[in-house]
Order: C-alpha cells, then sequence, then structure tokens
C-alpha cells in the first residue's frame, strides 16, 4: 500500500511559517535542494492546500525562465507532469497537472491507495497535514529542520492532544547545518 507522507521545512522551534507569514529562512542550498530533487522522484502524487497550491504555482511556468539553473530545470521536470490534488474552498479552478479534490480528504487518501500506482502520497501544507494526522491518514513525518528560531507562525505539527508513537527511520545533517528528519508513525 501506498505510504502518505507529510514533509515540509521548518524552524527549530517548529513552525514551517513565522508570525509575519516569511518563510524566506527556508532557501535550500544546492546540497538541501538536490535532497528535494531526489524526494520528489519518491512521489507519485501530491496533495496540497490552497496556500501552497498557490506557492508552488510558479513551478507550472519556471521552465520558461532562461535563468533557471540546471538543479531548477531538473526539479521543475519533475513537478511539473506530477499529479496534484488541491484542497480548497475558494479555488474553482486550478492549472498543469492538478485537479481540485471531489470529496474529503479521507475518501481522497483512501481512493488512491486502492488505485495502482507507484510513489508515495505526498501532502504539503500545515492545515491539510493536521487533517490528515486527525484522522491518523499519515505515515511518515519528514521535517528538513533550519537551524533558526522564528517565535511563532504556523506549526509543522499538528496540534492536537492525542499521542501519536514515532520510529526514527532517518536522519541527515548538511553542509549547512540543516538537519533532515524522518519518522514513521508506530503502528
Amino acid at each position: 500500500m501506498r505510504s502518505v507522507t507529510y514533509s515540509m521545512n521548518v524552524s527549530l522551534d517548529g513552525y514551517i511559517v513565522g508570525p509575519d507569514g516569511d518563510f524566506d529562512w527556508t532557501a535550500p542550498d544546492e546540497e538541501v535542494f538536490r535532497f528535494w530533487i531526489d524526494e520528489i522522484r519518491q512521489v507519485g502524487v501530491h496533495l496540497l492546500g490552497r496556500r501552497l497550491y498557490e506557492t508552488m504555482l510558479y513551478w507550472e511556468t519556471a521552465d520558461q525562465d532562461p535563468t533557471l539553473d540546471d538543479s531548477m530545470r531538473e526539479w521543475t521536470a519533475l513537478w511539473k507532469p506530477l499529479p496534484k490534488v488541491v484542497f480548497s474552498t475558494t479555488l474553482s479552478a486550478v492549472q498543469g497537472h492538478a485537479r481540485l479534490a471531489s470529496g474529503g480528504l479521507a475518501e481522497e487518501i483512501e481512493r488512491l491507495r486502492a488505485e495502482p500506482g507507484e510513489g508515495d502520497i505526498a501532502i504539503g501544507g500545515a492545515t491539510l497535514a493536521a487533517e490528515a494526522a486527525a484522522l491518523g491518514l499519515i505515515d511518515e513525518y519528514r521535517a528538513m529542520v533550519y537551524p533558526v528560531l522564528v517565535g511563532g507562525g504556523i506549526p509543522f505539527f499538528p496540534q492536537r492532544e492525542r499521542r501519536v508513537d514515532l520510529e526514527l527511520v532517518e536522519t541527515r545533517t548538511f553542509s549547512s547545518r540543516v538537519v533532515y528528519l524522518r519518522y514513521r508513525v508506530a503502528r
């Protein structure tokens, strides 16, 4: 069965976006960016909330930018054709290889798990991930922890009142002192 993974950049104090809405501290160096390129190769479909979808829209046309370096062109070549499902109550249309979710998150994940296909079901965006976590649908948490304290904002981990035990699967420290942590939900 396909795994549901939640991957995001996160500050050491646990936020994906600071209190001012800024996330400029997450700009990856070449080594971290190469890691994300390798990660996206393992994804079969990406589920996104509206805000992350709108942030990632840049990559739908980035290949037309003549100033793009080779790594960014490689990312674009992987991201653009990747099937995406967008969860939004305000959007009426989406672009590229994306579609609006027609049902609830649990139903969508159940349908995707039942379909033949390879690659993980990736979830992006803290609000969508919080809903998936509350439903017990996340199989792995993958955090790219940046050495910064932002003091508040949108938390990486959903705020809920139940314990979830995790098993450490992988760690990696990059030369920029960014640390990757991959945990599997213990079931």
